[in-house]
């Protein structure tokens, strides 16, 4: 009901000529098993996008997932190579990562606060450990698995500092929210804004709305913001790299998509 994909991916396919689309199908948890194994066998399917609820559950079907993916516990792009074995990897915090990259900021040698690291923050996290900051810190009311999603981390980028316990936005270069609040009225701040430098840059997962209040709020200590939509495009080129087809920019892709204001979820 909340897949958008083919409202993006399709036209863009169509304006360059190429016979493939990209088309929803719903798979229940207590048919993850045997309704994904079924699809994973079609002869003219290449891949799967994976989201909800199945991100987590999908890793142990998967021949081999990338590093990202396993930092951030979950999948959401299959690949069927040619010998029929599948390539799990996460592109959530790539998009993130890529809009951020595209809008002149540095995340290297950086200081970043990932507040609510759950399933799509947990992505950004692994994606924001690969770019090479100094710090990461990861603030949610989920301690255990914050730890775990630190042990990842520091697992695989030793060289990363890994912060575990407060949600102080103060001295970190990169603040992102990656928790439903901001979807709602009056709904509370992630973390104090009043605590924000000016030259702090805030992101936003939430889709629902462009600028949310809290990314209001941010603008208005000085901040540079990246709204959600902006991470939901910038992933998909690399989204076209992994599965072998003919890649363009976000801006195409936001020039062609189908998508109406309010189904941008």
């Amino acid at each position: 009901a909340t897949f958008k994909s083919p409202m993006i991916y399709n036209p863009y396919f169509r304006s360059i000529g190429l016979n493939v689309a990209v088309v929803p199908m719903g798979v229940t948890a207590e048919n993850r098993e045997t309704g994904l194994g079924a699809i994973f066998r079609f002869t003219n399917v290449m891949g799967a996008l994976i989201t909800m609820p199945h991100k987590v559950a999908v890793m142990p079907m998967l021949d081999e997932v990338s590093t990202t993916a396993q930092v951030a516990g979950a999948c959401n792009a299959v690949l069927i190579r040619t010998d029929g074995t599948l390539l799990g990897d996460m592109f959530d915090g790539e998009g993130f990562v890529s809009g951020m990259l595209a809008k002149g900021r540095t995340i290297a040698g950086q200081s970043a606060l990932v507040f609510a690291p759950g399933g799509v923050g947990s992505a950004i996290a692994a994606s924001l450990a690969k770019a090479g900051p100094a710090r990461i810190a990861l603030y949610d009311v989920n301690t255990a698995a914050t730890e775990a999603l630190a042990g990842r981390i520091v697992k695989h980028y030793p060289a990363t500092n890994v912060m575990l316990g407060s949600n102080d936005p103060a001295d970190h270069a990169i603040v992102v929210n990656a928790s439903p609040l901001g979807m709602a009225a009056g709904d509370p701040m992630p973390v104090d804004v009043g605590r924000l430098q000016p030259s702090t840059f805030v992101g936003e997962v939430v889709l629902a709305q462009e600028t949310t209040a809290f990314l209001a709020a941010a603008q208005a200590r000085g901040c540079s913001v990246q709204i959600g939509l902006d991470m939901l495009f910038e992933q998909i080129p690399a989204y076209l790299t992994f599965f072998g087809l003919p890649t363009t920019t976000p801006e195409t892709l936001r020039r062609l998509a189908e998508l109406s204001p309010d189904a941008r979820s």
